[in-house]
Protein backbone atom coordinates (compact mmCIF):
# COMPACT_ATOMS: atom_id res chain seq x y z
CA UNK A 1 0.00 0.00 0.00
CA UNK A 2 2.84 2.40 0.75
CA UNK A 3 3.77 4.55 -2.24
CA UNK A 4 5.98 7.60 -2.38
CA UNK A 5 3.67 10.38 -3.62
CA UNK A 6 6.63 12.01 -5.37
CA UNK A 7 7.41 9.02 -7.59
CA UNK A 8 4.27 6.92 -7.43
CA UNK A 9 6.47 3.90 -6.68
CA UNK A 10 6.10 1.39 -3.92
CA UNK A 11 8.87 1.45 -1.33
CA UNK A 12 11.25 -1.39 -0.48
CA UNK A 13 13.63 -1.37 2.49
CA UNK A 14 16.82 -3.36 1.99
CA UNK A 15 18.97 -4.91 4.73
CA UNK A 16 21.81 -7.45 4.91
CA UNK A 17 19.72 -10.22 6.44
CA UNK A 18 17.13 -10.01 3.69
CA UNK A 19 19.80 -9.88 0.96
CA UNK A 20 21.56 -12.96 2.34
CA UNK A 21 18.24 -14.79 2.44
CA UNK A 22 17.32 -13.80 -1.10
CA UNK A 23 20.66 -14.93 -2.57
CA UNK A 24 20.68 -18.32 -0.81
CA UNK A 25 16.99 -18.96 -1.49
CA UNK A 26 17.40 -18.21 -5.21
CA UNK A 27 20.18 -20.78 -5.46
CA UNK A 28 18.36 -23.55 -3.58
CA UNK A 29 14.86 -22.97 -4.92
CA UNK A 30 16.27 -22.87 -8.45
CA UNK A 31 17.35 -26.49 -8.07
CA UNK A 32 13.72 -27.57 -8.35
CA UNK A 33 13.92 -26.82 -12.09
CA UNK A 34 16.27 -29.80 -12.64
CA UNK A 35 15.67 -33.57 -12.51
CA UNK A 36 16.24 -35.06 -9.08
CA UNK A 37 19.05 -37.40 -10.19
CA UNK A 38 21.16 -34.57 -11.70
CA UNK A 39 20.08 -31.71 -9.44
CA UNK A 40 23.22 -31.61 -7.32
CA UNK A 41 25.48 -31.57 -10.40
CA UNK A 42 24.98 -27.80 -10.42
CA UNK A 43 27.80 -25.59 -9.16
CA UNK A 44 26.00 -23.98 -6.24
CA UNK A 45 28.86 -21.62 -5.51
CA UNK A 46 28.94 -20.24 -9.06
CA UNK A 47 25.18 -19.73 -8.86
CA UNK A 48 25.63 -17.99 -5.51
CA UNK A 49 28.22 -15.60 -6.96
CA UNK A 50 25.78 -14.71 -9.72
CA UNK A 51 22.92 -14.09 -7.29
CA UNK A 52 25.14 -12.10 -4.94
CA UNK A 53 25.91 -9.57 -7.68
CA UNK A 54 22.24 -8.57 -7.51
CA UNK A 55 22.49 -7.60 -3.82
CA UNK A 56 26.07 -6.35 -3.51
CA UNK A 57 26.85 -2.98 -1.94
CA UNK A 58 24.24 -0.50 -0.77
CA UNK A 59 21.50 -2.03 -2.92
CA UNK A 60 21.73 -5.03 -0.60
CA UNK A 61 21.67 -2.87 2.52
CA UNK A 62 25.40 -3.20 3.27
CA UNK A 63 27.06 -0.17 4.82
CA UNK A 64 30.66 -1.42 4.56
CA UNK A 65 32.77 -3.95 2.67
CA UNK A 66 33.47 -5.73 5.96
CA UNK A 67 29.79 -6.18 6.70
CA UNK A 68 29.13 -7.51 3.20
CA UNK A 69 32.02 -10.00 3.38
CA UNK A 70 30.72 -11.34 6.69
CA UNK A 71 27.22 -11.92 5.37
CA UNK A 72 28.42 -13.37 2.09
CA UNK A 73 30.68 -15.80 3.97
CA UNK A 74 27.69 -16.98 6.02
CA UNK A 75 25.91 -17.90 2.80
CA UNK A 76 28.94 -19.78 1.53
CA UNK A 77 29.03 -21.85 4.73
CA UNK A 78 25.34 -22.68 4.32
CA UNK A 79 25.88 -23.92 0.78
CA UNK A 80 28.91 -25.96 1.86
CA UNK A 81 26.68 -27.78 4.34
CA UNK A 82 24.00 -28.31 1.68
CA UNK A 83 26.49 -29.82 -0.77
CA UNK A 84 27.89 -32.02 2.01
CA UNK A 85 24.43 -33.37 2.83
CA UNK A 86 21.68 -32.27 0.44
CA UNK A 87 19.07 -34.26 2.37
CA UNK A 88 15.72 -34.22 0.50
CA UNK A 89 17.02 -31.99 -2.30
CA UNK A 90 17.96 -35.14 -4.22
CA UNK A 91 14.39 -36.47 -4.00
CA UNK A 92 11.46 -35.77 -6.25
CA UNK A 93 9.70 -32.47 -5.64
CA UNK A 94 6.74 -30.56 -7.01
CA UNK A 95 6.10 -26.90 -7.77
CA UNK A 96 2.78 -25.15 -7.37
CA UNK A 97 1.31 -23.68 -10.53
CA UNK A 98 1.74 -19.95 -10.99
CA UNK A 99 1.61 -17.31 -13.70
CA UNK A 100 2.87 -13.73 -13.48
CA UNK A 101 1.77 -13.59 -9.84
CA UNK A 102 2.98 -15.72 -6.93
CA UNK A 103 0.90 -18.83 -6.24
CA UNK A 104 -2.50 -17.62 -5.08
CA UNK A 105 -6.14 -18.44 -4.41
CA UNK A 106 -9.20 -16.74 -2.92
CA UNK A 107 -9.06 -17.04 0.84
CA UNK A 108 -12.39 -15.23 0.95
CA UNK A 109 -14.34 -14.32 -2.18
CA UNK A 110 -16.92 -12.56 -0.01
CA UNK A 111 -14.30 -10.10 1.23
CA UNK A 112 -12.18 -10.19 -1.95
CA UNK A 113 -9.11 -11.48 -0.09
CA UNK A 114 -6.49 -13.34 -2.11
CA UNK A 115 -3.78 -15.30 -0.32
CA UNK A 116 -0.52 -15.61 -2.22
CA UNK A 117 2.95 -16.85 -1.49
CA UNK A 118 5.80 -19.11 -2.56
CA UNK A 119 6.65 -22.33 -0.74
CA UNK A 120 10.44 -22.79 -0.61
CA UNK A 121 10.42 -26.53 -1.29
CA UNK A 122 7.80 -29.26 -1.60
CA UNK A 123 9.18 -32.80 -1.38
CA UNK A 124 7.13 -35.63 -2.85
CA UNK A 125 6.83 -38.64 -0.52
CA UNK A 126 6.15 -41.66 -2.78
CA UNK A 127 5.52 -44.12 0.03
CA UNK A 128 2.41 -42.18 1.08
CA UNK A 129 1.78 -40.23 -2.15
CA UNK A 130 1.84 -37.09 -0.03
CA UNK A 131 3.90 -33.93 0.42
CA UNK A 132 6.51 -32.52 2.77
CA UNK A 133 6.68 -28.70 2.83
CA UNK A 134 10.03 -27.19 3.80
CA UNK A 135 10.97 -23.64 4.61
CA UNK A 136 14.63 -22.64 4.28
CA UNK A 137 15.86 -20.43 7.12
CA UNK A 138 18.99 -18.31 6.74
CA UNK A 139 18.60 -16.39 10.01
CA UNK A 140 19.98 -17.39 13.38
CA UNK A 141 16.73 -17.03 15.33
CA UNK A 142 14.35 -19.98 15.20
CA UNK A 143 10.75 -19.46 14.11
CA UNK A 144 8.42 -18.86 17.04
CA UNK A 145 5.38 -20.98 17.79
CA UNK A 146 2.28 -19.29 16.49
CA UNK A 147 3.91 -18.11 13.26
CA UNK A 148 1.50 -18.06 10.33
CA UNK A 149 4.11 -19.19 7.81
CA UNK A 150 3.34 -22.91 7.88
CA UNK A 151 -0.44 -22.35 8.01
CA UNK A 152 -0.15 -20.16 4.89
CA UNK A 153 1.98 -22.78 3.11
CA UNK A 154 -0.53 -25.49 4.08
CA UNK A 155 -3.45 -23.45 2.75
CA UNK A 156 -1.66 -22.79 -0.54
CA UNK A 157 -0.79 -26.46 -1.05
CA UNK A 158 -4.29 -27.57 -0.10
CA UNK A 159 -5.90 -25.14 -2.57
CA UNK A 160 -3.55 -25.52 -5.53
CA UNK A 161 -2.91 -29.27 -5.80
CA UNK A 162 -4.57 -32.56 -4.90
CA UNK A 163 -2.07 -34.42 -2.71
CA UNK A 164 -2.26 -34.19 1.06
CA UNK A 165 0.48 -32.45 3.05
CA UNK A 166 1.62 -34.86 5.76
CA UNK A 167 4.86 -33.26 6.93
CA UNK A 168 6.34 -29.78 7.45
CA UNK A 169 9.83 -28.70 8.45
CA UNK A 170 12.13 -25.73 8.90
CA UNK A 171 15.68 -26.18 7.62
CA UNK A 172 18.00 -23.84 9.53
CA UNK A 173 20.82 -23.73 7.00
CA UNK A 174 23.50 -22.12 9.13
CA UNK A 175 23.30 -24.78 11.84
CA UNK A 176 22.15 -27.45 9.33
CA UNK A 177 19.28 -28.27 11.69
CA UNK A 178 16.12 -29.75 10.20
CA UNK A 179 13.19 -29.24 12.57
CA UNK A 180 9.93 -31.00 11.89
CA UNK A 181 6.84 -29.09 13.00
CA UNK A 182 3.38 -30.33 13.82
CA UNK A 183 0.98 -29.52 11.01
CA UNK A 184 -1.87 -27.21 11.99
CA UNK A 185 -5.47 -28.26 11.46
CA UNK A 186 -6.52 -26.92 8.04
CA UNK A 187 -9.70 -25.28 9.38
CA UNK A 188 -7.85 -23.64 12.25
CA UNK A 189 -5.15 -22.48 9.83
CA UNK A 190 -7.78 -20.88 7.59
CA UNK A 191 -9.44 -19.22 10.58
CA UNK A 192 -6.18 -17.79 11.95
CA UNK A 193 -4.92 -16.50 8.59
CA UNK A 194 -8.32 -15.02 7.69
CA UNK A 195 -8.47 -13.24 11.05
CA UNK A 196 -5.22 -11.42 10.30
CA UNK A 197 -6.23 -10.80 6.68
CA UNK A 198 -9.45 -9.14 7.84
CA UNK A 199 -7.46 -6.80 10.08
CA UNK A 200 -5.29 -5.85 7.10
CA UNK A 201 -8.40 -5.29 4.97
CA UNK A 202 -9.94 -3.09 7.66
CA UNK A 203 -6.76 -1.00 7.91
CA UNK A 204 -6.69 -0.58 4.12
CA UNK A 205 -10.35 0.42 4.04
CA UNK A 206 -9.80 3.02 6.76
CA UNK A 207 -6.76 4.37 4.95
CA UNK A 208 -8.68 4.72 1.68
CA UNK A 209 -11.41 6.67 3.43
CA UNK A 210 -8.81 9.07 4.86
CA UNK A 211 -7.99 10.35 1.39
CA UNK A 212 -5.18 10.18 -1.18
CA UNK A 213 -2.40 10.02 1.43
CA UNK A 214 -3.67 6.59 2.56
CA UNK A 215 -2.72 7.22 6.18
CA UNK A 216 -2.49 4.12 8.37
CA UNK A 217 -3.02 4.26 12.10
CA UNK A 218 -0.28 2.44 14.02
CA UNK A 219 -1.61 0.49 17.04
CA UNK A 220 1.52 1.56 18.95
CA UNK A 221 0.96 5.27 18.42
CA UNK A 222 2.20 7.93 16.02
CA UNK A 223 5.87 8.39 15.15
CA UNK A 224 7.39 11.85 15.68
CA UNK A 225 9.77 12.59 12.79
CA UNK A 226 11.28 15.52 14.71
CA UNK A 227 12.20 13.73 17.93
CA UNK A 228 12.47 10.33 16.20
CA UNK A 229 10.37 8.87 18.98
CA UNK A 230 7.24 6.69 19.15
CA UNK A 231 5.66 4.43 16.62
CA UNK A 232 6.87 0.89 15.98
CA UNK A 233 9.75 -0.79 14.18
CA UNK A 234 7.52 -1.58 11.18
CA UNK A 235 6.20 1.96 10.66
CA UNK A 236 9.32 3.94 11.56
CA UNK A 237 11.36 3.30 8.39
CA UNK A 238 8.53 4.49 6.16
CA UNK A 239 8.02 7.63 8.24
CA UNK A 240 11.74 8.40 7.87
CA UNK A 241 11.60 7.85 4.12
CA UNK A 242 8.62 10.14 3.57
CA UNK A 243 10.14 12.79 5.83
CA UNK A 244 13.33 12.64 3.71
CA UNK A 245 15.28 11.96 6.89
CA UNK A 246 19.03 11.40 6.24
CA UNK A 247 18.77 8.07 8.07
CA UNK A 248 16.86 6.79 5.04
CA UNK A 249 19.22 6.64 2.06
CA UNK A 250 17.91 6.04 -1.45
CA UNK A 251 19.90 3.30 -3.21
CA UNK A 252 18.05 3.19 -6.51
CA UNK A 253 15.07 1.51 -8.13
CA UNK A 254 14.65 -2.24 -7.86
CA UNK A 255 12.44 -4.86 -9.44
CA UNK A 256 8.82 -3.94 -10.17
CA UNK A 257 9.86 -0.25 -10.10
CA UNK A 258 10.25 -0.13 -6.33
CA UNK A 259 12.15 2.71 -4.69
CA UNK A 260 14.82 1.02 -2.57
CA UNK A 261 16.07 2.49 0.70
CA UNK A 262 18.80 1.63 3.15
CA UNK A 263 18.11 2.53 6.78
CA UNK A 264 21.17 3.89 8.55
CA UNK A 265 21.55 3.36 12.27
Amino acid sequence: MYKDPRTGHKVSIVNPHMSLGVAVHEVLEGLAEFPADTRMDRDLFALYESEWKKVTGKKGGFTSDTEEREFKARGTVMLEKVTGDPRFLINKCIKLKRDTMPCNFYLSEEHNIILNGLVDWIEYLPETDSLHIVDFKTGKVEEKDGSLQLPIYLLLCNALQKRKVTKASYWYLESDKLTEKELPDIDIARRDVLEVAMKVKEARDIAKREGPDKTFVCPQGAYDVVTRDGGCNSCRPYELIFARDPLAESVGVGGFSQDMYLMRK
